[in-house]
């Protein structure tokens, strides 16, 4: 069992006294350690000395991803390459990858983290883990195996696709464990649903999953097919990786690590900090990493904070599922749209899928949000009345949650793109066509 009780359950006054003593050393560190950070802070009049309390966190200025791509490929690295260890980077679908350094303490810490929040849920050095995300370039495979194997679990590292090895992994090794995104435990358990080897087979009790939002129907959905305890873990690769926060087994939020991690909640249009408990974009400071420390990064992910004890014992803030992202989230007609609110009406819906996608248009001069949804039986589609019916269902549950109109259209079974990584829910053709 991994459990670093002083740590986890320390009193808030002297977490907040920790906090402190390490927020002042990043800022000394990066002044002294990385050109972009001395110029930036210099130009804010911000030193180590003039933090006196936690809220003098307001006077340093936000880093923001590009800040990063502006400094690639490892102009924001407080150490030399002859320190650095390990190297990730995003995918750079969008532009050049945010390119991220390791140090050895660096790789520790992190294993720490992941050990951390995977015992909170109960998972043992008896525990067999398949880890079916992508290894490479990013961080999730190679932070959950470390941390996983740092509890003393047996890891596989089966990597994403090719999802009938995967089953016969998972039957044959009569693994415990699974960590994965949510839409492919998803999609990994509707074959098997559909599979000739019957359910008891498979041992599963406990699925880390992270890399995209899950919605609390998606979760049901997953821990209804597998009959395992579905649980969420967060992380982005800029501040490490996964590990920055993760729930207990009293699923009421996740615990971020804040003895390595400041989060404060700010206003994503005024920048302005938010109030306890309210919601707004989540901004993180490391506060122990050294080969790539970040001051106040906007994650541009939007939660709230909740700094009430939690009944597991645990002292460390929570904070909620993501709801979405602030660049992922899409304006129709002035209205905001997060994809997990449409998840959260069609998940679970009788004769329909769990795969869906927006396809948003511009007509004239209006934005059209289309929700495309795949039926579960083809044969509903003979049947023009039953069909009308469904679509209305659909249609006018979503209007009563995203106060819009949206043209619902059904389609056959399977004929949806399925992901082994995160889910690319949006087709966004206004404009240039461009998938998100």
């Amino acid at each position: 069992m991994f459990w670093q009780k002083d740590l986890e359950t320390m009193p808030r006054p002297k977490l907040e006294e920790l906090q402190l003593e390490r927020l002042r050393w990043i800022v000394d560190y990066c002044i002294r350690n990385v050109p972009f950070y001395a110029k930036r802070l210099g130009e804010a009049g911000v030193t180590a000395e003039k933090i006196k309390t936690l809220s003098d966190i307001q006077y340093i200025p936000y880093t923001n991803k590009t800040d990063i791509r502006d400094n690639y490929p490892n102009g924001l690295f407080a150490v030399p390459m002859s320190k650095i260890v390990r190297i990730h980077a995003s995918s750079g679908t969008t532009g050049k990858p945010t390119v991220v350094g390791y140090t050895k303490n660096d790789l520790n810490n992190w294993a720490d983290q992941i050990a951390r929040l995977a015992t909170a849920v109960g998972v043992t050095a008896e525990d067999v883990f398949q880890i079916s995300f992508g290894y490479g370039l990013f961080t999730g495979a190679l932070g959950l195996h470390y941390g996983l194997e740092r509890i003393g679990c047996a890891v596989i590292p089966a990597s994403a696709g090719n999802t009938q090895k995967q089953l016969m992994m998972l039957r044959d090794m009569k693994v415990t464990g699974l960590v994965s995104t949510p839409s492919y435990a998803l999609y990994m358990s509707e074959c098997a649903l559909e599979g000739s080897e019957p359910m008891s087979d498979y041992h599963l009790r406990i699925g880390l999953f992270g890399s995209e939002g899950c919605t609390p129907e998606m979760r049901s959905q997953i821990e209804k097919n597998w009959g395992l305890f579905a649980t969420d873990n967060y992380g982005l690769s800029e501040l490490m990786g996964p590990g920055v926060s993760g729930e207990c087994e009293k699923r009421q939020g996740l615990h971020i690590a804040e003895d390595h991690y400041y989060p404060e909640i700010i206003d994503p249009i005024t920048l302005q900090p938010k109030a306890p408990g309210e919601q707004g974009e989540l901004v993180v400071t490391t506060l122990t990493k050294e080969g790539f420390p970040m001051l106040r990064y906007r994650t541009k992910d939007i939660s709230r904070l909740n700094y009430e004890p939690c009944a597991c014992g645990r002292t460390h803030c929570r904070m909620d599922k993501v709801t979405g992202r602030t660049d992922d989230m899409l304006k129709i007609r002035g209205v905001n749209v997060f994809p997990s609110q449409v998840e959260s009406v069609l998940i679970g819906m009788e004769h329909i899928g769990p795969h869906y996608q927006l396809v948003v248009r511009r007509e004239g001069f209006a934005d059209t949000l289309e929700v495309k949804v795949e039926l579960i039986n083809g044969e509903l589609l003979e049947s023009y009345s039953e069909l009308e019916k469904l679509q209305r269902k659909i249609h006018d549950q979503l209007k009563s949650i995203l106060g819009i109109e949206t043209k619902i259209s059904l389609v056959e079974p399977k004929t949806l793109e399925r992901f082994q990584g995160k889910a690319k829910r949006i087709l966004d053709l206004r404009g240039e066509n461009s998938l998100k």
